[in-house]
Parts: structure tokens; sequence; C-alpha cells
């Protein structure tokens, strides 16, 4: 949605344009769970807007940085790997064991 597009700074912005769509990618591996966390946050009384903006999208930012400077054929494969893996573990962290230094999420 553009809305949620322009609450990207622009140079995170930049990076999205540089990503070719595909069938996933890490931040829906990181993030299977975003809607849990929009309801808690909701649930709990918090603007889920304002964690959205200034926590998620932050993050969200950083990771596709990350995967910009680690594209590779071997990344991509591991991501449809993980993405099949967390499907079957939800809790799984195996992300954080593949990718060492990929961005960690701290909410």
């Amino acid at each position: 949605m553009q809305k949620s597009f322009d609450a990207y700074p622009v140079e995170v912005q930049k990076v999205i344009y540089n990503v070719k769509p595909g069938l996933t990618g890490i931040g829906s591996i990181i993030f299977r769970d975003e809607e849990t966390l929009i309801t808690a946050v909701r649930d709990n009384g918090g603007d889920t807007w304002d964690f959205y903006q200034n926590r998620i999208y932050p993050f969200k930012g950083e990771v596709e940085k990350w995967y910009q400077e680690h594209q590779s054929f071997y990344t991509d494969f591991m991501c449809i790997f993980l993405t099949a893996w967390v499907i079957i573990f939800p809790n799984s962290e195996l992300i954080y064991k593949v990718f060492g230094s990929l961005p960690r999420r701290a909410f």
C-alpha cells in the first residue's frame, strides 16, 4: 500500500525498489506473526499505527537493507526453505542460525 511505503525513510524506499518481487522474503519469515503483534498492541490499549511506524517499519527497513547486501542464490534458496520450515515449526529461530548477521527482532 502506498501509505505503508511512504512510511519508510527515503533510503529504505530506494532499497525496496531494487528488490524484485518473489515467492517469499526475509521480512515474511521474521514477521510471520505480525498480526499477533499488532493485536497485542491494540489489546493493551496501544496505538497500532505508532507501533507500525516506529517499530515494525524501521526494522523491516533494516532487514531489506540486509537482504540487498547479502543477495545471492544461497540466500534466496534458504528463504524458500525457511519459509516452508516456519510453516511446519512456527516458533523456530532457525533463520538466525542460517543467517548469523541478520538483525534480530527485539519485539
